[in-house]
C-alpha cells in the first residue's frame, strides 16, 4: 500500500447492495447475525486494504475469511460481550487489484468455547484516488441534476430521509439513468427496500454487474429496518482521467420491482506536474 498516495477509506455497511448474501434468509436483521454454518457474505472491491467489523462475546464462534481463494479461520468468542464494533479481520498488504472476499460462519469448532453465531456489522476498505502530489475534490450530483440522463418512466419522492431531500425511482423494466464524468472514483447511493429488486451497472461498456436492492428485512423487523438513508449501490475506483460513462438499469421483470437513487458522487483529480 502506498501511504504517500491520496488514499480514501470507504465504509460498506451490512445493508449496502455492493455486498452479496447468497441466502439472505440465513441471516437475521437488523444487523446480519447468522447461526447457520453455510451463511456467507461476499463483497468485491479494488484496493490494498480491508477491515471487517462485527461483535465478539460468549455466543459467537468461528468464522472463515476467504480472500482470493486464501482462507483464514478465526474466532469471535470472548468471555464478555464487546461494548462496540470488534475488528474481526484486517489486512493492509494486498495488491492494488480486484479482490473477492467471502465471510463465512462455521460455528463452534476445534474446541472453540463459543457458540454458533456470527455477527457482521460493516467493513472498511482503502482505495487509492491519485498518486502522491495530486489534489482530489469531491463532486455530488443529486438525482435531479441535469447531468443525469434518464430513460423510461421515473418519479420523484421528497423526504428529509433522502440525500438532498429527494429521490428518483422507477419500477419500469429496463429504465435507465446515466452519468458521464471525469474522475478517479465514483459512488452511487440510494435506498434499500423490500419492494426493490435487481439492477445492473455498466461502466465504460464493460460487462454489466448485477446487484440486489432488496433490503432482506423480515419478520418483526420488516417495516422498520428498511434503509431509506443512503446506502452504497455501486462503487468504482482507480479510474483513469478519460471521460467515463456509468449506466444503471432497473431489472424490474414481471414483479415490477423498484429501483431508487439519491445521488452520484465522483472524485475529479487534478495532477500536479
Amino acid at each position: 500500500m502506498d501511504f504517500t498516495a491520496v488514499n480514501l477509506n470507504i465504509t460498506v455497511d451490512d445493508f449496502d447492495s455492493v455486498l452479496s448474501y447468497p441466502d439472505q434468509s440465513a441471516w437475521q436483521t437488523p444487523d446480519p447475525s447468522s447461526p447457520s454454518f453455510s451463511a456467507s457474505a461476499t463483497p468485491w472491491w479494488m484496493g490494498p486494504a480491508i477491515f471487517i467489523y462485527g461483535s465478539s462475546g460468549p455466543p459467537y464462534g468461528s468464522y472463515e475469511v476467504e480472500i482470493d481463494s486464501t482462507v483464514s479461520t478465526l474466532s469471535a468468542y470472548a468471555a464478555n460481550n464487546s461494548s462496540g464494533p470488534t475488528l474481526l479481520y484486517g489486512a493492509s498488504n494486498l495488491t492494488y487489484a480486484a479482490h473477492t472476499l467471502t465471510l463465512r460462519n462455521v460455528g463452534a469448532k476445534n474446541g472453540d468455547a463459543g457458540g454458533n453465531t456470527l455477527l457482521f456489522d460493516y467493513l472498511q476498505t482503502t482505495v487509492q484516488l491519485a498518486p502522491a502530489g495530486a489534489t482530489v475534490s469531491n463532486t455530488t450530483y443529486e438525482e435531479d441534476n441535469a447531468a443525469l440522463t434518464y430513460s423510461g418512466t421515473w418519479n420523484r419522492n421528497k423526504s428529509p430521509n433522502f440525500s438532498g431531500g429527494g429521490t428518483s425511482f422507477t419500477n419500469e423494466d429496463k429504465a435507465t439513468v446515466s452519468l458521464s464524468f471525469h474522475g478517479s472514483a465514483v459512488y452511487v447511493f440510494g435506498d434499500k427496500k423490500n419492494d426493490h429488486g435487481l439492477y445492473s451497472v455498466v461502466l465504460d461498456n464493460k460487462t454489466a454487474e448485477v446487484y440486489d436492492g432488496v433490503s432482506g428485512c423480515g419478520g418483526a423487523f420488516g417495516a422498520t429496518c428498511e434503509q431509506m438513508k443512503p446506502t452504497l449501490e455501486f462503487v468504482a475506483s482507480n479510474l483513469d482521467d478519460s471521460l467515463h460513462t456509468l449506466t444503471i438499469e432497473n431489472l424490474a421483470g414481471v414483479n415490477k420491482s423498484f429501483f431508487g437513487g439519491y445521488h452520484f458522487t465522483y472524485d475529479p483529480t487534478q495532477r500536479i506536474h
